[in-house]
């Protein structure tokens, strides 16, 4: 761990967005599930919610390059319970589907705490789903195709969302509580001695200026009652 990458963690997780999030109404394909997960890693979100198909689905390392370790990927067995996850963070939810009173995703406030909702390709977000978001919204289409890759369209909307954020100073306010940054801090600067500490049922210890860890009574004690 070099000074320059902890500041660099430091800098990301100081922009987290903990009321922008995304919810994937059973994308079944790991290679999208790991591209929209790529996606929300740059742009910022904490934390994606994904509704896991009954055959379940796994992610790509060589897709999300890294990035799912920066992301808390919540699964769910039905879409009742994701979208119930981020409303009580008091999110509105917006499912990308066409239909008559859908809006363009541009119109939408993204500044205002907002979970997108993605589905399959082939059948888009289910009814379920369409029946619990609060509002439709569309990508406008001039071509004979009328859909995008998920990933893209997340990609697409997601990016919206960064732009109007950065325009209104939201990524210059720290939105974890100092608890949460400090331990998700920790956890990324020193991911085995993280486990270990979690492991033994200790608290981290706290980190210096340029991320190594301060030595205290504690940390030697515990050092002392397993090897990290």
């Amino acid at each position: 761990m070099t000074p320059e990458r902890f500041r660099k963690l430091t800098t990301v997780l100081q922009r987290r967005q903990l009321d922008l999030s995304v919810v994937m109404d059973k994308v079944h394909k790991g290679h999208n599930l790991s591209a929209v997960i790529r996606t929300c890693d740059a742009v910022g979100v904490h934390n994606v919610h994904a509704v896991t198909p009954d055959a379940g689905v796994r992610t790509s390392k060589d897709i999300t390059s890294g990035s799912g370790k920066w992301i808390n990927l919540h699964r769910h067995d039905n879409i009742t319970s994701a979208v119930a996850a981020v409303k009580q963070q008091n999110m509105r939810v917006y499912a990308a589907h066409l239909s008559d009173s859908a809006r363009d995703f541009r119109e939408i406030d993204f500044t205002q705490p907002s979970a997108i909702m993605l589905g399959t390709e082939l059948f888009g977000v289910s009814d379920d789903g369409l029946d619990l978001a609060d509002e439709h919204i569309v990508i406008p289409m001039l071509g004979m195709i009328d859909s995008l890759n998920v990933s893209v369209a997340a990609a697409l909307i997601l990016f919206e969302a960064q732009r109007q954020r950065l325009a209104a100073g939201i990524y210059d306010k720290q939105q974890l509580t100092k608890s949460d940054f400090n331990n998700t801090l920790f956890k990324w600067s020193h991911p085995k001695l993280a486990e270990f500490y979690t492991r033994k049922g200790l608290d981290y210890p706290a980190l210096d200026e340029d991320g190594e860890v301060i030595e205290s009574e504690a940390h030697s004690n515990a050092r002392l009652k397993g090897s990290y």
